[in-house]
């Protein structure tokens, strides 16, 4: 515990509820809820509007429907989200060379490495200029809590939510703490918290008056040591610069189960390929690939093989996925797929084709395979393969189950007997394009907008940006040749613009 509040702990509000909200105006003091879409879709965040529903991130799309009917759904955004992280982050870092970041929109900040403040009122004016500098910035709000330990200052931007910031004074951190639910201290979830209650203990100062004997008794001796000492508000653990990613992962969660064999081999191919772009995207190579298997009953298989040396290469991915699926049972269906890379290293093995080769039976090659089982279905994301971030976790964001594949068998099929593939009566259709709810788009004539919705065969448009007046709203075929996706928008700055 320091004698001065010079840990920050920043955390913006409703993050990307509020990068949608500040990126489309018709939205601002909307409704507006960020997720997978389609029907095993979850909530990412939902701003401070929906909430006054019910709900909340990790809440099944199906019931947010339910309690806010008439809200805005959209499919997350999460390129837009990273660049707006990383203006954010990098004014954290302009007031310490020690900022740890927890998450795109979370983040503690060491105020005394930095020298930017050593007490009270230098940590407060700190806060308070960080806050102006972010709204300036992006365009949004943030809550800064500031704190003698980390414990503290994520606790004080907390109760400072929304658009606030909350100065723990040393020495008054019992009396603040006492009142509190003690879900509100970290590690305390919703199966403790029942445990604590049944016990006769629901605020953190029974926590505290009961006493560290007691508690290791109830949960245990680690837990209840560490319960112990954040009821009395101990919390000595540093601020950490850097955090060593330990995986990189991707997953995707579908509408439908699959029971084609030939489908999910395609959704495993693909699954590695954008692993693999995520991993050399960190700058990483890694020796173990894990394959995740969530089957139709929610039990949940993982299976891992460990490589004779880390790789980035697309094909070794791929191969050693496909080699992992052989030894899953997936006739019952899948509802959910992963694939992930980890024993992570800043290096690439050179020998690639030693270890593309398949892998000897039995582990003789030194593959590590593992199997796991769970009984539920996380939907917060936490229990995928571990990763860099959860950009990924919030299913498919379109909603779509994956991409159509051809068997071989139906590739012979079309060939003549030659092997040349016999000229159509009638050429194919195109494929009609398909605009995701949210998603950012150009017309020729009306300029930038984004997709409120589509349908039997339309797509509708709200023309607007940044900064502009509410749009007006324009329906299209959904093959119109003057609609065509685009990049998001600045939030801020010179990066507005108006249609011809």
């Amino acid at each position: 515990m320091r004698a001065a509040p010079t840990i920050l702990h920043l955390d913006m509000d409703a993050f990307y509820a509020s990068v949608e909200q500040a990126s489309k105006p018709s939205l601002r003091g909307k409704a507006v809820i960020v997720g997978g879409l389609g029907p095993r879709g979850v909530v990412a965040t939902a701003s401070y509007e929906a909430r006054r529903f019910g709900v909340h991130s990790a809440m099944p799309m199906g019931q947010a429907r339910r309690l806010c009917p008439n809200g805005a759904y959209l499919i997350p955004r999460f390129s837009l989200y990273r660049q707006v992280s990383d203006v954010v982050m990098a004014l954290l870092r302009e007031l310490s060379p020690l900022v740890e970041p927890l998450s795109l929109d979370e983040a503690f900040v060491d105020l005394e490495a930095g020298g930017v403040a050593f007490d009270s009122r230098g940590a407060r004016e700190t806060g308070e200029r960080l806050r102006a500098d972010i709204r300036a910035a992006t365009g949004l709000s943030g809550s800064v809590g500031l704190a003698g330990s980390k414990m503290l200052a994520k606790v004080a931007s907390e109760e400072a939510k929304p658009a606030g910031l909350l100065l723990i004074e040393p020495g008054t951190e019992r009396e603040l703490l006492a009142p509190m639910s003690v879900r509100t201290l970290p590690g305390v979830g919703p199966a403790t918290g029942e445990h604590l209650r049944r016990a006769g203990i629901t605020t953190v100062g029974e926590l505290a008056e009961a006493g560290e004997d007691e508690l290791v008794r109830m949960v245990g001796r680690s837990a209840g040591a560490g319960l112990y000492r954040m009821a009395l508000g101990l919390d000595d653990r540093p601020v950490v610069a850097e955090r060593d990613a330990k995986s990189v992962s991707v997953e995707d969660t579908f509408d439908v189960d699959l029971h084609d064999r030939v489908r999910i081999r395609s959704e495993v191919q693909r699954l590695a390929d954008r692993c693999v772009r995520r991993l050399r995207d960190s700058g990483h190579s890694g020796r173990t690939i894990v394959l995740k298997v969530r089957r139709y009953d929610f039990s949940t298989l993982t299976r891992s093989e460990t490589l004779r040396g880390p790789t980035d290469d697309p094909a070794v991915v791929r191969e050693a996925a496909a080699r992992l699926l052989e030894g899953v049972d997936t006739t019952g269906g899948v509802r959910l797929l992963g694939v992930g890379v980890s024993g992570l290293a800043d290096y690439t093995q050179e020998d690639l084709f030693a270890q593309s080769r398949a892998a000897e039976p039995d582990g003789a090659d030194g593959s590590d395979r593992t199997d796991r089982t769970d009984g539920a279905d996380r939907t917060d994301g936490a229990g995928g393969t571990g990763g860099v971030d959860a950009a990924d976790r919030t299913g498919r964001a379109d909603g779509a189950g994956g991409e159509a594949v051809t068997s071989g068998a139906a590739e012979a099929e079309a060939e003549g007997a030659h092997g040349v593939a016999e000229p159509s009566a009638e050429p194919e259709p195109a494929p009609e394009r398909r605009w995701a709810a949210g998603s950012d788009v150009r017309h020729a004539v009306y300029g930038p907008g984004w997709v409120q919705g589509s349908g039997v065969g339309r797509v509708t448009v709200r023309f607007e940006q940044p900064g502009s007046e509410p749009g007006r709203v324009r329906t299209f075929r959904v093959d119109d040749p003057e609609l065509e996706p685009s990049d998001p928008l600045p939030l801020v700055g010179d990066g507005t613009e108006s249609g011809p």
